[in-house]
């Protein structure tokens, strides 16, 4: 079922906003110093050493002999998967920027892990009403666009195989999730129309291995006021030329 679009709390708490968003940071790229931190909060040194001195506190965060801060003992779990989600995301940011600048929206680089995706990069553009970073956040892969497109690469046998230990409210009624995906492997492209949040609208392409796996998807999220039907197309063109781009680049490292 999709939400509501989301937006920060009434009374956000700044500074617990900034240790989650390092501690997310830490978990994709696995290194930050001080000066990287602050750049990136866009805050003063002293307020980014005193963010990361309590990640370290309480173990969400370590400092090496050089002074960098590498993922702590809580999220030593997700390390195993850090140099893939970093290149993918060291490699992507340039491109998404650049089609923020065509797009006018904020866009998305996205990855699969069974049933759910990740955002693993963001970039927003500067409109007042616009989809907010998603960068770290974890959703059910049937309600997202790169999961559709990440989904849509499984046989029936793996697709089952996803959804076999998962709990039985997070199944989604798979013979209508598989005429979806039909559609979108025909396609070439999602299309989601609230489906994950009301009010949001997202494209997406898939983002290809050189060996042509699906690897991630790569996306442009709206609000659905500005959303133009007669934009799809011109849209999807502009998202495989770079991701084609983008695939250029990832061969190349």
């Amino acid at each position: 079922m999709a939400t509501e679009m989301k937006q920060p709390p009434t009374y956000a708490i700044a500074s617990v906003d900034h240790a989650l968003r390092l501690a997310t940071i830490l978990q994709l790229e696995g290194g930050l110093s001080v000066a990287d931190a602050a750049e990136r909060l866009g805050v003063a040194r002293s307020t980014a050493h005193r963010l990361l001195a309590m990640l370290v506190f309480r173990d969400f965060a370590a400092q090496d002999d050089s002074k960098v801060y590498r993922p702590g003992p809580v999220l030593e779990l997700a390390s195993h998967s850090r140099s893939t989600a970093s290149r993918l995301r060291q490699a992507a940011l340039p491109h998404l920027h650049r089609l923020v600048d065509e797009l006018g929206e904020s866009v998305n680089l996205t990855v699969r892990t069974g049933s759910t995706t990740r955002f693993i990069a963001c970039a927003e553009c500067q409109q007042a009403l616009r989809v907010g970073s998603r960068e770290g956040m974890v959703f059910p892969a049937h309600q997202t666009t790169a999961g559709l497109l990440l989904l849509s690469e499984l046989t029936d046998e793996e697709l089952d195989s996803t959804y076999a230990g998962a709990a039985q409210t997070e199944v989604p009624d798979l013979d209508a999730l598989r005429r979806e995906l039909a559609k979108v492997r025909r396609n070439g492209f999602a299309l989601n129309q609230g489906r994950s949040e009301r009010g949001v609208v997202a494209i997406g392409v898939p983002v290809r291995s050189p060996e042509g796996a699906a690897i991630a998807g790569l996306s442009v999220s709206m609000p659905s006021v500005r959303y133009d039907r007669g934009r799809l197309r011109p849209i999807v063109a502009i998202l495989a030329s770079v991701a084609s781009a983008l695939e250029k680049d990832l061969n190349e490292r």
